[in-house]
């Protein structure tokens, strides 16, 4: 393409662009141009019609007319180059309609010819475009045509084909068309903007309530009469183990085991109610509540998804907060009577008349002791657990460093750790503090569980990117016979152990930094005989922390 039909391209596509962009000069061209060429077509008619006139008068109406079209597209003209202004141009075309309109009533025969209602046509068309008094002003300047055509119809031409009646009647009605029009376009225009308003606020009130189930903690899925996806939010994507799930998605290729618990609410009826059925959705343990919006399967229906393990993680808070504050309130009255009793029993210990028997109850006595200790040191933990303080770590760094640390404080667990860290770094925000404090407490239960068959037991720590989802995972394995399945999902409770010398509190310790961190902890060995907790760190903590690395 040369320069020259660019250039025209270019020319045409910005006259495209203005026509559009003002649509009411645009309607007002064709509604003109369209009128004058019907107005061409019928002075045009081949048979002689007693209305319109002497062939004389026919031939100076088809030029009024011909000439009235080359201002019309001379008009179109000045719409592409905007200029004049919108609002000139629209008196411009109202004022020269009305002229043309009324010439050519005169060339018809005057009033009575009926061709008196065009300039209505032309006033209604200036009292929708303009607003204010203008629309009164066209009116008044139609009528003062109308009105002089008729006087000088009588005066000069000497034929008198209507009267100053009908010219009055003709004034009143441009008027009243101009009010009327100018009225219920001002009407049309407060609805227009009320409506505006309304829509500006619909959408205000979508996105806020979008942002409000969006980040609810309970599921919500809305689906349609074919059970296909109408709205979820981020906890059920979380929750149905599909957070690619878009709606139109079918909701039971998602989660088929809803699909029992589903029909089988239909069955009863149980709309709205509030169940303890508890469905398995990978390894999510959901109870659902079921809300038809209507009866029969043309409509659809709200499901709600409660995470059973944020209700009992809910419940758990409540208890520790109460036992915490407990605690702590009696914790000097039982730690200054339980360090007389510690101290008492090491001075019986160093007795020279002490036997065996005795020695051996006083070893009971210590032990108990210092697990009394430890559960309420525990416990004053939990309630004086310092909120997060996320720093930029490098994962890979940070865990040869934690090993060769936890090395040195264990010489003898020291040659069974290994580590397997990537060679690129992991970038992270976390908290150290609270991310070794996870990680002593895996290490220490990994080496205090992982024995097999009376082998020793090895532990490694392996920080690695995951490819599929790209977040960063750290895991503590070892090559003990695992955690029994009945016990996997009591394990991050509060006093559970399987141990008769543990408090119960170290992994559901660990649970609760890992999630100050914005970190899941999860137990998942890769084979049923062997042992592995995972942490899991979130894309939004990996992005922080590349953002920060790239300022």
């Amino acid at each position: 393409m040369d320069q020259d039909s660019a250039l025209s391209t270019d020319g045409t596509g910005a006259i495209r662009r203005v026509f559009r962009a003002d649509s009411a000069l645009t309607w007002l061209f064709l509604y003109r141009l369209v009128l004058a060429a019907l107005l061409l077509l019928l002075f045009s008619y081949p048979v002689a019609q007693p209305w319109l006139g002497t062939s004389a008068t026919v031939d100076a109406a088809r030029i009024v007319l011909g000439l009235h079209g080359l201002s019309i597209l001379a008009g179109g003209l000045m719409i592409g180059s905007q200029r004049p202004s919108r609002a000139h141009q629209i008196q411009i075309a109202i004022f020269l309609d009305i002229a043309v309109y009324t010439l050519l009533m005169h060339l018809a025969g005057g009033v009575a010819s009926g061709l008196g209602l065009l300039p209505a046509i032309a006033v209604i068309a200036g009292a929708i475009l303009m607003e204010g008094r203008l629309s009164l002003l066209f009116a008044s300047l139609a009528t003062l045509a109308v009105i002089t055509q008729q006087l000088y119809s009588q005066l000069y031409d000497g034929t008198q084909s209507g009267t100053y009646t009908q010219a009055g009647l003709l004034g009143l009605t441009y008027f009243a068309v101009a009010l009327l029009a100018h009225v219920m376009t001002r009407r049309l225009r407060e609805t227009e903007r009320l409506a505006a308003r309304r829509k500006v606020d619909l959408a205000d009130l979508s996105r806020l309530n979008e942002h409000v189930i969006q980040r609810m903690s309970m599921g919500v899925v809305a689906i349609d009469g074919e059970r296909r996806l109408l709205l979820l939010n981020n906890a059920a994507r979380r929750l149905l183990g599909a957070p690619q799930a878009q709606p139109g998605d079918s909701l039971f290729l998602l989660a088929p085991t809803l699909r029992d618990w589903f029909l089988e609410r239909l069955r009863d009826g149980s709309d709205g109610e509030q169940d303890d059925t508890l469905v398995q959705i990978g390894d999510n343990e959901v109870l659902p509540s079921l809300r038809l919006l209507g009866q029969g399967r043309a409509y659809g229906a709200l499901i709600y998804l409660r995470d059973r393990r944020e209700l009992v993680r809910q419940a758990q808070e409540m208890k520790l907060a109460a036992l915490g504050r407990l605690t702590a309130s009696i914790a000097h009255n039982i730690r200054n009577p339980l360090s007389s009793v510690t101290h008492a029993a090491q001075l019986l210990g160093e007795s020279e008349h002490i036997d065996a028997a005795d020695a051996n109850l006083l070893e009971i006595l210590q032990r108990n002791a210092l697990r009394i200790d430890e559960t309420v040191t525990s416990i004053l933990q939990l309630s004086r657990r310092h909120a997060a303080e996320r720093n930029d770590v490098d994962l890979a760094a940070w865990v040869r460093e934690f090993a060769d640390e936890y090395r040195e404080s264990h010489p003898d667990r020291a040659a069974r750790m290994r580590v397997v860290a990537a060679t690129n770094p992991l970038p992270l925000r976390v908290d150290a503090r609270h991310l070794g404090q996870i990680l002593r407490n895996l290490c220490d239960n990994a080496f205090k569980h992982g024995t097999r068959d009376g082998a020793p037991p090895q532990v490694v720590l392996r920080a690695a990117r995951d490819g599929r989802t790209g977040t960063v995972q750290l895991d503590v394995m070892d090559t003990g016979p695992g955690i029994p399945p009945e016990n996997r999902r009591q394990i991050f409770e509060p006093f559970f152990t399987t141990s008769v010398s543990g408090t119960g509190l170290g992994l559901y310790i660990a649970r609760e930094l890992a999630e100050a961190n914005g970190i899941r902890l999860e137990y998942s060995p890769a084979e049923l005989t062997e042992g592995r907790f995972r942490l899991t760190f979130g894309p939004h903590r990996i992005a922080e922390a590349a953002a920060d690395a790239a300022v």
